[in-house]
């Protein structure tokens, strides 16, 4: 039986929230009633790392967070106050890099590297120059350019030589240094020098691949370094001459591009790696390089540490990052329970809607994603919905159908920033069409385009087709076979049989070695256009309601009716009942807390459009040369309603990174610095404007009692369905931040600390109530839901029956309510602002016996009850059934 939390609540560690920080806040964690901690990544990562997700050394504790010892105090803490501790993981990829020296191994000697099967690295590129080379797009301009201007450099550090761009290093391939080293014999005349130049030029081939002809090369170079060391130290005029030679290269441009291109990497303009890298990244992040984590080596080294901590009893479970990156998710799932049986296990897997986990991964669940969608459509007015999608379309113009949009995106990201992607892809497919001749004439440009549109045309992030296994499923046929057709109707001019052709190898129909590299690559792929293309592009373009545009969420559906609300709870229930339930992750475009109050939008568009209207015709002077646009006119205003109060500073940052991620009238690659300077003269145009501010200001009064409500509402429903209840940092109180980084800011602890020593004391409840703006109620309800939790963990466990409660009367739509284990009953409002308090004689039925709302005290009986008389005094109800 896995060590399942009752609940977790996720801290962000970084240089200034280090182990000691957390610690020190663990007792109050433990009063809210949490039962685990839940910790970002923290083994050692990139330098100024504010996430975690770039490690350099799966060995080691990051040392920016106290290294070993501060983690030993932290689990020691932990420990002590008898707090569980959850830790995210990284078996995808790590950060490139000199401190990464597994990369810098890479680099320094190709594919004879000890570590070169660490990565996902093509050696046999179809571009002859990047045979057994690394492309490394670093460079600001033309390399030639850049060598000119004497940006590259040769530099000697501790008798190491390296080469030095910028702040970046990389390393010298043993077999360069006889360049370096022959120059400096002419100054030194030492045979010794000559004779290591020599020895060098004498190592194995690079390109061996064999263990033993590997472990070989490793060790003699090593020693060949080792005596060149300890010459230069006994030899001054030896260490002279070297240095005498370094500078003498650094002068020559011709000699320096000759040392530079015997490397195993190759300096490139930036702007190169949309086209011709040569290794997987976690999606369009050149720094991140991605791991081969099915290998056996690779798994045992990179999670040696990990898998300690769970057997000691340090951690009970693990997060896993994205792994649909992972060439086979279900192997390693399986691996990683085999290795540790008792770990509770979540995967940060992003799930379409209609889609399922995996009934055959390994793991407890989600990350809860599908959650938090659930929620946010359950407190969308359908009406009022499609009247915000006219408005949307006749102030902006622009197009009302998501799905379209989403398409076009996909394909946009994958002729850009992913293009490197397609185009290894494209090469191994036109191999495949070479060893069949009724395919052969298909060209390699045509073959980008199909695999494009493909890939585009998939409604999920990827299929789990395993060709090794010979494993494939009703529901990945359907989805491979449904891209195939929607694809043929997109692009009619592609002949039809490449398409065929393409689902023919997806769907095993044939089989070869390049064929089942092709499944996983393409597998591997479709996730990575699916979050560039949608998650961080069409969603800052598709602005009817930006509430809706969330991780996994299907902004162009809506809303969700109470009946598919309780089907997905009995769903979950029947098959993951330890998944995790959340409101907001490090990674969601909006808060919980945003996302509520702009739901209400759905229930007041009238008042919505009015507004709009008056705000456009008020503020189109602030505009400069028409700047901002009325699609990013429109995104700004829900954004300030939602986030409202947020500073100019918060604001501008932010609409910054939304408008580049939109790639409308910016981007981060080609930022237009007109749109972008007059965006933020608007901005600030805007809060100048005192009649501006004053009618937001107004409008957010109007939403913002309505939105609470349905905070609290989806926080009492995180905390009571099926699933472990997440938090995350500073979400007990009102949280109004948007994508990070606005999301991962410092967190008031002494405020929370304060305001839950108040409510256990035994402050009442109308008190609390009178308190709403501070957050309180919101406090209340985590503090008591999670409280009971840990008191009762079997009334929400695996045998702890869901059941939505009847609910009758003119105005049952607006509630919602369901049972736990026949003694936990949840009854929450939505839809406040048309409810406008008036319950006109809507009930719901209890079962039999006496019940107390744990929120406020009160007791009733079974039966019919009034839902006025259940929300008289507080915004939500938790009921618990007594005993006898």
């Amino acid at each position: 039986m896995p060590r399942v939390p009752h609940s977790t609540y996720r801290l962000q560690l970084h240089a200034d929230f280090t182990f000691e920080e957390a610690a020190k806040i663990a007792p109050y964690l433990k009063e809210l009633g949490v039962s685990h901690v839940y910790c970002s990544p923290y083994l050692q990562a990139a330098r100024g790392s504010m996430h975690g997700y770039d490690v350099v050394d799966h060995q080691c504790v990051n040392d920016e967070l106290g290294g070993e010892e501060g983690h030993r105090q932290f689990c020691a803490q932990l420990a002590e106050l008898r707090l569980g501790q959850v830790l995210d993981i990284v078996p995808n990829h790590m950060a490139t890099g000199s401190r990464n020296k597994y990369w810098w191994d890479v680099l320094e000697n190709g594919p004879s590297s000890r570590f070169a099967t660490w990565f996902d690295i093509d050696w046999h590129s179809s571009e002859v120059r990047l045979q057994n080379k690394v492309l490394i797009p670093v460079l600001g301009d033309q390399y030639g350019r850049v060598l000119a201007a004497g940006e590259i450099r040769i530099e000697r550090n501790n008798e190491s030589l390296r080469v030095r761009y910028m702040e970046n290093l990389y390393p010298l391939a043993p077999r360069s240094l006889p360049l370096i080293l022959g120059r400096a014999n002419k100054h030194a005349s030492s045979p010794t020098v000559n004779f290591l130049a020599d020895s060098l030029s004498r190592l194995p081939s690079p390109d061996a691949t064999d263990v033993e002809g590997i472990e070989c090369r490793h060790r003699d170079k090593e020693v060949i370094f080792g005596l060149l060391h300890r010459f230069s130290e006994e030899h001054p005029n030896a260490s002279s001459a070297i240095d005498q030679a370094i500078a003498e290269l650094n002068a020559d441009h011709d000699a320096l591009d000759e040392l530079l291109n015997l490397q195993h990497y190759r300096l490139a303009y930036w702007r190169t790696a949309d086209q011709e890298l040569g290794y997987r990244r976690f999606f369009d992040i050149n720094t991140l390089v991605g791991l081969r984590v099915e290998r056996p080596h690779v798994f045992n080294a990179t999670h040696r540490r990990v898998l300690e901590w769970l057997d000691q009893g340090m951690l009970d479970g693990v997060r896993v990052d994205h792994p649909d990156g992972l060439r086979d998710p279900q192997q390693y799932f399986t691996r990683l329970r085999q290795r540790s049986p008792e770990a509770w296990i979540i995967g940060e897997k992003i799930l379409e809607p209609g889609e399922s986990l995996r009934k055959d991964w390994a793991i407890e669940g989600t990350t809860g994603y599908d959650f938090l969608n659930a929620c946010n459509a359950l407190l969308i007015h359908p009406d009022g919905l499609r009247d915000l999608t006219q408005i949307y379309g006749d102030f902006t113009q622009e197009p009302v159908d998501f799905e379209t949009i989403a398409h076009d995106k996909k394909i946009a990201v994958a002729q850009e920033a992913l293009g490197s992607d397609v185009n290894r892809l494209a090469s191994l497919f036109l191999e495949i069409c070479e060893n069949n001749r009724d395919r052969r004439d298909y060209t390699r440009a045509e073959i980008r385009r199909a695999i494009r549109e493909v890939a585009a045309c998939f409604q999920v992030y990827r299929t789990y087709v395993i060709p090794d296994r010979d494993e494939i499923v009703d529901e990945d046929r359907t989805e491979v076979l449904n891209a195939v057709e929607r694809a043929k109707l997109k692009r009619m001019d592609i002949d039809a049989g490449l398409f065929d052709f393409i689902a023919d190898v997806l769907l095993l129909r044939t089989r070869g070695k390049l064929e089942t590299e092709f499944v996983y690559r393409f597998q591997q792929f479709t996730s990575p256009i699916m979050a560039k293309g949608v998650e961080d592009t069409a969603f800052y373009c598709y602005n009817r309601m930006i509430g809706l545009n969330e991780v996994g969420g299907a902004p162009g559906r809506g809303d969700l009716t109470a009946s598919q609300f309780h089907e997905y709870c009995f769903a979950v229930q029947s098959s993951h009942p330890f998944t995790m339930t959340t409101l907001s992750t490090h990674d969601t475009k909006r808060s919980e807390d945003v996302r509520a109050r702009l739901a209400v939008l759905s229930e007041v568009p009238g008042p919505w459009r009015q507004f709009l209207r008056r705000w456009s015709r008020q503020n189109t002077p602030l505009k400069t040369r028409g700047y901002p646009d009325r699609n990013t006119e429109y995104f700004l205003y829900q954004t300030m309603i939602g986030a409202w109060p947020i500073s100019p500073d918060r604001l501008s940052a932010y609409m910054e990174k939304a408008t580049r991620e939109a790639k409308q009238q910016t981007s981060w690659t080609q930022q237009n610095k007109e749109f972008e300077d007059a965006l933020r003269l608007f901005v600030e145009g805007l809060f100048g404007s005192a009649e501006f501010l004053s009618a937001l200001e107004q409008f957010v009064k109007l939403v913002g009692a309505a939105g609470r409500a349905n905070s609290l509402a989806q926080t009492l429903m995180k905390c009571t369905a099926p699933g472990v209840p997440d938090t995350y940092q500073g979400s007990e109180l009102w949280d109004l931040h948007l994508v990070d980084p606005d999301n991962r800011g410092p967190v008031d602890y002494e405020t929370r600390t304060v305001m839950l020593a108040r409510l256990r004391s035994g402050m009442p409840i109308a008190e609390i109530v009178r308190e709403m703006e501070s957050g309180m109620p919101k406090l209340w309800i985590l503090h008591r839901a999670l409280s009971l939790r840990r008191e009762r963990p079997e009334w929400f466990g695996p045998d702890a029956a869901y059941a939505p409660l009847m609910i009758a009367g003119r105005r049952a739509d607006h509630a919602i309510a369901y049972l736990r284990a026949e003694q936990i009953a949840t009854i929450v409002p939505r839809w406040n602002l048309k409810l406008a308090g008036n319950w006109s004689g809507t009930t719901v039925v209890l079962p039999g016996g006496r019940w107390m709302n744990v929120l406020t005290g009160e007791v009733v009986g079974g039966g019919t009850v009034p839902m006025q008389s259940l929300l008289r005094q507080f915004p939500v109800a938790l009921l618990e059934k007594e005993e006898g």
